[in-house]
């Protein structure tokens, strides 16, 4: 069956040319979720889309299609937000590529479209980038059936922020048996396994609740939501993720 889409809100993800003088473009949309669409001549240089079809400016797209490619038939520039720059563009990247490569296409998540565009705001106005990018991450697992458990630990007691905890991305957080605090086990002998991480009981509270003023919380939970995040890649690697680790191990 042949749907249309007329001015949807959207952002470009990612495009790749196609032929001589076309373009496949990756969009995160509203109501349709991520999906994909051809625009046809958008590389000639008087298209009316060349100069419109860019990353973290929010869109209205128009398009039709019977089939999982769509024929992209109008882009418009709807209102704008201050350019991405330094870290922030980096930033951007990170998040479109955990879109392209978590959100199945045309699975609608409104929330997440809507927090997307929170965090492009918070990270060009100059937001401290790695509270803004846990906040997304923790977001978009949650939207993807994945919220990770916080606030009780395995086997449902009470978040202890005295304690240590092993987090288990399959399980969740499990008490550790020493309660020293500057105690990070990473040997076998501990019961590490690969993807396992240690976070104090504060950090996983502090996480539940968005909350980024500890050293110690930035650092946790950055590993934390790594381990999470490589869980549902399933082997991926992500490359804008290797560029921020290299510039400032966000």
């Amino acid at each position: 069956m042949k749907r249309r889409a007329d001015r949807e809100p959207g952002y470009v993800l990612h495009t790749y040319p196609y032929k001589e003088t076309s373009l496949i473009v990756e969009a995160f949309t509203r109501r349709y979720g991520r999906v994909a669409m051809l625009a046809r001549g958008a590389r000639r240089p008087r298209s009316a889309m060349r100069g419109v079809l860019l990353s973290f400016q929010p869109l209205r797209l128009t398009w039709s299609g019977a089939t999982e490619l769509g024929t992209l038939i109008a882009a418009e520039w709807s209102g704008g937000v201050a350019p991405l720059a330094g870290l922030g563009l980096m930033c951007g990247f990170y998040v479109n590529e955990l879109v392209l490569r978590l959100l199945p296409r045309d699975d609608p998540h409104e929330a997440l479209f809507d927090f997307y565009t929170e965090s492009l705001n918070e990270l060009s106005a100059g937001a401290e980038q790695g509270p803004a990018l846990r906040r997304f991450e923790k977001r978009l697992l949650a939207e993807l059936g994945y919220a990770p458990l916080l606030e009780r630990d395995a086997a449902a007691r009470p978040i202890d922020p005295e304690r240590r905890y092993v987090y288990e991305p399959e399980r969740g957080p499990r008490m550790m048996q020493s309660a020293t605090p500057a105690e990070r086990p990473v040997d076998p002998g501990h019961g590490l396994l690969s993807g396992d991480v240690v976070v104090s009981g504060q950090t996983l509270l502090d996480v539940a609740h968005d909350e980024y003023g500890r050293p110690e919380t930035r650092d946790e939970a950055r590993s934390l939501m790594r381990a999470l995040i490589g869980q549902r890649l399933h082997g991926q690697v992500l490359h804008t993720r290797a560029v921020l680790l290299a510039l400032n191990d966000l």
